[in-house]
């Protein structure tokens, strides 16, 4: 399983060890987005940065459409299906997007990927960076529901 990570407030008033984790996130500004995979040490990290980040289970279809709007490699060049076939054994974005999914895959190993996602603020906003996600706001894990928060921002 793999989570997408989106930072939804920024770097004012913030704690030292929020700080730290962020950084090591590679979220270092807010509406980047990463890719994580499921494990004990990614679960603590989003447990201690929870008030400034929100992430969920992506789905294959916005995984594809993310990394061919979204993903860039070094250079500040777009991403391309061609790029993907020549530096990888995937012979496209979507198995490309199901290998990262199923664990077998991981986004940062095609040569030259930048791995973080630069992406736009949502189309009609958050729903309000103060609360969590339960609490009708953006913080915090929503499952599934990421996948409609990172779709407004594509």
């Amino acid at each position: 399983m793999v989570f997408a990570v989106v930072r939804v407030r920024g770097t004012i008033n913030l704690k030292p060890d929020i700080k730290r984790t962020l950084q090591l996130l590679r979220l270092n500004r807010t509406n980047h987005c990463v890719l994580l995979e499921d494990s004990n040490n990614s679960q603590g990290m989003l447990h201690i940065a929870k008030d400034y980040i929100t992430w969920g289970e992506v789905d294959k279809n916005l995984l594809s459409n993310l990394i061919l709007s979204r993903g860039k490699i070094t250079g500040d060049k777009d991403l391309t299906e061609d790029y993907i076939k020549s530096a990888t054994s995937h012979n496209n974005i979507e198995k490309l997007a199901q290998a990262i999914i199923n664990n077998k895959f991981k986004y940062k190993d095609i040569p030259d990927v930048k791995p973080i996602f630069r992406l736009n603020p949502p189309k009609k906003g958050y729903e309000g960076i103060k609360r969590s996600f339960i609490n009708k706001g953006a913080l915090g894990y929503r499952g599934k529901e990421i996948n409609k928060l990172i779709s407004r921002m594509i």
